[in-house]
């Protein structure tokens, strides 16, 4: 049977990581709904991970292969193809995130309340820098945030909803509203801030949700040093369009 909510997540050589998101999505309150992992044409063993998962998952798991390069290339695949097999609700988050217990059922709420899309909280991972590692990234995303918010071409008369930063790997979003809206833009990082103002030209049902939490990692912080890292938040939440390095 097709359930209603699809969770979607887009991989791409996260072999290394990914077990703890679908484990983490697996401990979620809320099981009723099918998981599909969009593997970005990864060299690694991010396949066999996800299927040495399904033997043990609580819901339905599927894996799509999109072969065409960058996120949001993954992304738009992953929702058309679960809006095709049926889908009303979709969820996404990212193959080196960690959703909290009830992050699946604060976003079916959201929707199932009214809202055409939600988005979550994030925070940092826990496993990967203390406390001074997960300030930085708070501090990263409010500045980022705030850019955005003050871009003068994020406040045009043509959006129906204020501008708030929107991290892709916590949202959720109706089936109807991601057609209408034209979906993600197929093209590399970052697509979240692009999506967002389609969505945002197309309604004003967009809310936020403190209940629909994800764990965000910080290796950028190791993987680009301290500059590069707040460049790269920084350019994502202000609109500035930089490649995110793969």
């Amino acid at each position: 049977m097709t359930t209603r909510l699809w969770v979607v997540v887009p991989a791409y050589n996260e072999a290394a990581r990914i077990s703890a998101t679908l484990y983490a999505i697996a401990a979620q309150t809320d099981t009723d709904f099918t998981l599909l992992v969009v593997d970005n044409g990864s060299s690694d063993t991010t396949v066999e991970a996800v299927r040495a998962f399904e033997a043990c998952a609580p819901f339905p798991v599927q894996v799509l292969v999109e072969t065409e390069k960058g996120v949001g290339c993954a992304v738009d695949s992953g929702f058309r193809h679960a809006i095709a097999a049926g889908a009303e609700l979709i969820a996404r988050t990212d193959a080196d995130c960690l959703p909290r217990p009830g992050w699946v059922a604060a976003a079916r709420a959201a929707l199932d309340g009214g809202a055409g899309m939600v988005c979550g909280r994030i925070t940092a991972r826990r496993d990967e820098h203390g406390p001074a590692g997960r300030a930085f990234f708070a501090g990263l995303v409010g500045l980022a945030a705030l850019f955005g918010r003050l871009r003068p071409a994020h406040r045009g008369s043509g959006y129906l909803a204020p501008y708030r930063m929107h991290a892709g790997n916590n949202m959720a979003i109706t089936a109807e509203l991601y057609q209408a809206c034209g979906g993600m833009p197929r093209r590399p990082s970052p697509t979240d801030r692009l999506f967002l103002n389609r969505v945002r030209s197309t309604t004003a049902a967009i809310v936020r949700s403190r209940h629909m939490v994800v764990e965000n990692s910080t290796r950028r912080i190791r993987a680009y040093g301290v500059l590069g890292t707040a460049r790269w938040y920084l350019d994502r939440g202000s609109g500035v369009l930089t490649p995110d390095p793969r």
